[in-house]
């Protein structure tokens, strides 16, 4: 951990709030994981009980009727992105969608055999790469095909969402996608810098922008959200400050704001990426902080985890509410309990089992040709992860833990089970990222930047690696 340098404070006109919360960022920054899930995801192995979960699902219950939520996994882009960490395909290869749509479809049978078509999918997300890579027909066809083999939704409450590259995407297909039953739209933005825009290979000027977003707010969708990613190439805080401008003027009604992690020895299209040209770690820190006051400044409530919403949004209701759920695309409305990935590298999390599908497209569509599930690691949850997951999801998602319920509904005694973790967590307190007292944690306000450092002393497998196998990466926590 270092300390913030005297010549960059000294150097950009902030205010002392503004510098506080910067020095707490340089103390605290390290790597961690998001917590879209918990266990995450590098804990999941390919020797998991699929039988076992099998079983589960044949067996009758309340788990065949209650709600449900959907992923579909769309991997395809027209052009790569050189930031992208993203499980994606980039090609223009005629007939790619048709093929695994052909191949989609089979799943999809298999999967409502198995969990049961009479559940109502309360919510549904269609991810990617690119979902609208598919033409309006195929969109079409997808929808037509889920609505056959689950019991879609015509109800006002239901969260229907589909991400959105605005260059993909003309003003026809937004009128096709609420007309298929879409309510929620997230565009991927970034950065409408021209320069940093050109350095990662996706050119989306504002002017293109702004209109779709017109389009978008007339066909009356429930939610437009926007995604921005900081620690991009040649970003600095001029650049910043006239995004946030520019986001602002089109006031979207969520933003999320992701911190870039560059791993080009993993993800091969980042060493298109010039590593001099990213912001340093103190100019990286002072963007965060610029969009963390910035959307503040503007109205927008920080709910935590890089996620900015406005007030009257459901998803600030549903987090005073207890009813704000964080799952593997970010926050969303707590109306299932169960989700199912559909698509080559899909997570499912169904009951007591995380359920990951083949990440190679070849091999995903060998298994589904045999007839075979195309899962091909998880792990299934144990009582203590069940624990430690509440822990973790309360803290992330109601910004508060009630410990003396944690007591009663696990048959713990928190302030003793858990000494070691409070230990680690009263430097935190002191520096004024929570409040600690004998019946409750309680994140303040300064604290929701550092969500995942506050959680991170209850993950049991930060500290438990296999000696022959190295730990796994995570990106930056702030």
């Amino acid at each position: 951990m270092t300390s913030m340098p005297t010549d960059l404070l000294a150097s950009t006109r902030i205010s002392p709030a503004h510098r506080a919360d910067m020095e707490l960022a340089a103390k605290y920054a390290c790597a961690g994981p998001r917590y879209t899930s918990y266990p995450t995801a590098p804990q999941f192995r390919a020797d998991f009980p699929l039988d076992q979960y099998r079983n589960w699902q044949h067996r009758d219950g309340d788990h065949k009727r209650a709600p449900l939520s959907l992923y579909v996994h769309l991997p395809f882009c027209m052009d790569i992105c050189y930031y992208c960490a993203c499980n994606k395909i980039v090609t223009r290869q005629k007939g790619v969608a048709r093929h695994y749509l052909d191949h989609l479809q089979s799943e999809i049978q298999m999967q409502s055999e198995l969990v049961g078509d009479k559940r109502p999918i309360t919510q549904m997300h269609w991810g990617g790469g690119t979902p609208t890579y598919l033409d309006n027909a195929e969109i079409t066809e997808l929808m037509h095909l889920l609505a056959s083999h689950f019991r879609l939704l015509d109800k006002g409450y239901r969260e229907y969402s589909i991400e959105i590259d605005p260059r993909t995407i003309d003003l026809g297909t937004v009128a096709l996608l609420k007309g298929v039953g879409f309510n929620r739209i997230s565009l991927g933005i970034q950065d409408f810098d021209p320069v940093v825009q050109k350095s990662v290979n996706r050119i989306q000027p504002y002017e293109q922008v702004a209109p779709l977003v017109d389009c978008i707010r007339s066909h009356e969708f429930r939610s437009l959200s926007f995604d921005l990613i900081y620690g991009l190439p040649h970003q600095d805080r001029f650049t910043m400050d006239d995004t946030l401008r520019k986001v602002i003027a089109l006031r979207p009604d969520r933003i999320a704001c992701y911190n870039y992690a560059h791993l080009p020895e993993r993800f091969s299209s980042q060493r298109a990426i010039d590593r001099l040209t990213l912001p340093v770690p103190e100019e990286k820190l002072l963007l965060q902080q610029i969009i963390s006051h910035t959307l503040r400044d503007a109205g927008y409530l920080y709910i935590g985890m890089d996620h900015y919403v406005l007030p009257e949004d459901e998803l600030a209701s549903a987090q005073h509410e207890g009813r704000l759920q964080r799952n593997f695309q970010g926050y969303s409305l707590h109306m299932a309990d169960d989700l199912l990935g559909l698509g080559v590298s899909a997570i499912s999390q169904m009951g007591d089992f995380y359920l990951q599908n083949e990440r190679e497209l070849n091999r995903y569509y060998q298994l589904v040709e045999h007839g075979d599930l195309p899962a091909n690691r998880g792990c299934k949850v144990t009582a203590q992860d069940k624990l430690r997951r509440h822990i973790i999801m309360g803290l992330i998602c109601e910004l508060k833990l009630d410990t003396g319920e944690v007591n009663r509904q696990f048959g713990v005694d928190f302030n003793t089970d858990f000494q070691e973790e409070l230990a680690q967590l009263r430097p935190m307190a002191d520096d004024g990222l929570l409040e600690i007292t004998p019946g409750e944690l309680r994140v303040t306000p300064r604290g929701r930047a550092f969500l995942r450092n506050i959680c991170m002393p209850f993950d049991a497998y930060l500290t438990r690696h296999s000696g022959d196998q190295p730990p796994p990466r995570f990106s930056a926590t702030i």
